[in-house]
This record gives structure tokens, C-alpha cells and sequence, in this order.
């Protein structure tokens, strides 16, 4: 498990700040041994921020799409600047509204004076530029936000992410993995125990964040990830689901993100791979029908190589004959199930709980992540150290 604590980071977001722009980094900083407390002007712990999908399907700029409801940790009004070590500002639309706000503009220039470390990305610069700590730096961000960065006397590089001493920017949520090493690096973080390959099962309808999240924060540590799904070769894509919690009796689903695929499933030599992981949504219920895929897990649990198994992901490996007499979860509603095949089910309470049963990771849903990728880099023999 993390050990969640010895650093601090601000993150700043709004409404309509982009997805996993804000998750990614939330939760991966977190699984990364930080803590990480999230705030919005005029809002308080607990309240919601609605977010924003945006990607890019061929048109002159980017779609959007409704995404996850994003659960402030944080109250704005209460935070004590000087107890945090960075401060990070997500994108999306977010940014524009935030860089009228004077009190955030009065936040930034703080973290900036005394020479913390500030990480933006993608349309966060906005509020940089308003809060004129440019001047002279290099920085990056999403292409139509240059006149205002040059505008606000910064020197602007075409670049994915960019450093210049305590500033670090990027460009769009797939710089998320790059934009994370810089983060920890200008942290004074020291990464222990990479350069593995992970395999990672994905299928259409896979839940957005459990795709998205543990892929770019395994990449961020410098693993190879090898993302796959049957029938689809490297640069294809995947489309994914955005499951929420919103007060129905059951999740309710957004379209997320498309998921771009990094190697052939038909090309997979699963003895090469030093980890599983497998997330969840709608696709784990097909994939469980595929005899590769169950070979893969098969191979996985037999070898007793790490494998990391989140929410409706145990489907696969319980149709793989691989849970008997192993202590797990999953997300709740395949309780059941899960006991059907032989599973020593562990209540996931609260849901951010996760297990681990030697070789094996398990988690009900999204909100374990931290603990999530952080018992999977345990196994791994991965750490992060400030």
C-alpha cells in the first residue's frame, strides 16, 4: 500500500475540467506515495465537479462528452497554501473560467514566488498566463492556447511536455505518462524497480479510468505497456465506457474516451510479460468467452506473476479457473459470482479497499485506484521515494 503522506499537492480544479487530465494525475500522484487534496472555488469537500471527455475524432478540434463526476477532497476556502509542495492545474474548460477568478490568480503567483513547483497541462496555462508567471519560461499546452502564453510573455515550444525549473507543462491527456515523470522528478522523486513489460487486457466498452489510469501511471514509472484486445492490432482502438456512481440502483454510463491499442493481440508471447492487468466495465463479459485471453490469465496465475484485476476484470479470471481458494473482490454485484467459482470473497467497504492474495490484486471499482496500482508496483518490487 502507498504510503500516502510524506509529500503534498494542490490540485485546482472546476466544472468541465477534462477527465482524466484530472484523474490520472490524482489518482497516480496519490498511488505514488503523495497525498493529494483537490479543491474548487466556492466549493467544499465532498461536492462534485462534472468533467468533460474530450478527444480527438477527426474534426478541426476536439469532441466533448460529459464525463465522471469528480469528488473534491478538499475545501477551497480552507486550504493553507504553504503546507503543499506543488500545485497542479488540469485542463478541459475549466481553465478559462478559473483564470478570472482572482483568488486562484492570487494562489498560483504564490506557489510560483516562492519557487514550488507548478504543473499544468493542455488549457491550464490559461490561468498561468493570467496570473503572469510566464515571463521568460518555457512551457507547453494545447496548440490554441499559444497566443495567450506568447501574449503573457512566455516562450512557447512545440513540444509534448516541457521543464523550465519549477514550471512543467503538457500538452493533452495522452502526455499524462510524461507529464507524471516530470511531476516526480521535479519533486525530487527517485523511481525504483522499472522497466518491465506489462500485458494489459482491454476490450470495447472497458470502464474509462480503469483503462486510462493504471495504463499511463505504469508507463509514468517506465514500463513497456502492452495494451491488447482480440481481433484488433497495434493502433487500433477501443471505445470506452465512463461508469458513475449518480444515486441509480445500479452505475450509469457515458461514452469515455477511445483507447488507442499499443501491440497486436495476435502477436502476444505471454511468457515475455512480468504482469497482468485487467480492467473492468462491459468488456470483461465478453473477453471471458475468448480461449486466448483465459490462457493468458491462465498462464499468468500459474507462473505466479503479478496480475491486477479490477471491478467486472475477475470475470475473466473466474471463467479462467483461477480464483478457487483465492480471497478477492470485485465490484459488489458479483459477489455471488465470484463465491460460485470457488472465490474467498472480501467485502470491498469502504470501496476504495483493495486485496491482495499473493500474486493477485484486486479492486471493486475506480475509486481504489491509489491502492490499486499501489499494491500492484508492491509485487512488481517498484517504488517511488522522495
Amino acid at each position: 500500500m502507498a504510503n500516502f503522506g510524506y509529500k503534498k499537492v494542490l490540485m485546482l480544479v472546476g466544472d468541465y475540467v477534462e477527465d482524466c487530465e484530472a484523474m490520472v494525475t490524482f489518482q497516480a500522484l496519490q498511488a505514488f506515495g503523495l497525498t493529494v487534496d483537490a479543491v474548487c472555488p466556492g466549493k467544499s469537500v465532498g461536492e462534485i465537479c462534472v468533467t468533460a471527455v474530450h478527444d480527438f475524432k477527426g474534426h478541426q478540434t476536439y469532441s466533448e462528452t460529459q464525463g465522471h463526476n469528480f469528488k473534491l477532497t478538499a475545501t477551497y476556502a480552507e486550504v493553507n497554501a504553504d503546507s503543499y509542495d506543488a500545485l497542479v492545474i488540469p485542463g478541459g474548460r475549466a481553465p478559462e473560467y478559473l483564470s478570472a477568478d482572482e483568488s486562484v490568480l492570487h494562489l498560483v503567483k504564490k506557489f510560483a514566488d516562492s519557487k514550488r513547483l507548478v504543473a499544468s497541462i493542455c488549457h491550464g496555462p490559461l490561468v498561468l498566463a493570467a496570473a503572469d508567471i510566464l515571463k521568460g519560461l518555457e512551457c507547453t499546452g494545447f496548440a490554441p492556447v499559444k497566443p495567450v502564453v506568447i501574449a503573457a510573455g512566455g516562450i512557447w515550444k512545440e513540444a509534448p511536455c516541457v521543464q523550465d525549473g519549477n514550471l512543467v507543462t503538457a500538452t493533452a491527456w495522452p502526455d499524462n505518462p510524461e507529464f507524471l515523470k516530470l511531476i516526480i522528478k521535479a519533486l525530487g522523486g527517485k523511481i525504483h524497480g522499472s522497466g518491465k513489460k506489462i500485458l494489459m487486457l482491454c476490450g470495447d466498452f472497458m470502464e474509462d479510468y480503469e483503462a486510462l489510469v493504471p495504463f499511463q501511471a505504469m508507463k509514468a514509472l517506465g514500463y513497456q505497456v502492452d495494451a491488447v484486445c482480440p481481433d484488433k492490432r497495434t493502433g487500433d482502438r477501443c471505445p470506452t465506457a465512463v461508469h458513475d456512481f449518480e444515486g441509480a440502483q445500479t452505475y450509469s454510463e457515458k461514452p469515455g474516451h477511445d483507447f488507442t491499442l499499443t501491440a497486436s493481440f495476435n502477436e502476444v508471447e505471454t511468457e515475455s510479460y512480468d504482469g497482468l492487468i485487467i480492467p473492468g466495465g462491459r468488456s470483461p463479459e465478453y473477453l471471458a468467452l475468448n480461449e486466448k485471453v483465459l490462457s493468458i490469465a491462465h498462464h499468468f496465475a500459474e507462473t505466479q506473476k503479478p496480475i491486477a484485476s479490477i471491478c467486472h476484470g475477475q470475470q475473466i479470471l473466474a471463467a479462467a479457473g483461477v480464483l478457487k481458494a483465492k480471497t478477492c473482490t470485485a465490484y459488489p454485484a458479483l459477489k455471488k459470482h465470484m463465491m460460485l467459482f470457488g472465490a474467498n470473497w472480501e467485502e470491498p467497504n469502504p470501496i476504495t479497499k483493495c486485496f491482495t492474495d499473493g500474486n493477485l490484486v484486486t479492486g471493486a471499482a475506480w475509486p481504489a485506484h491509489p491502492e490499486f496500482i499501489a499494491n500492484f508496483m508492491a509485487l512488481l518490487g517498484s517504488s517511488v521515494k522522495f
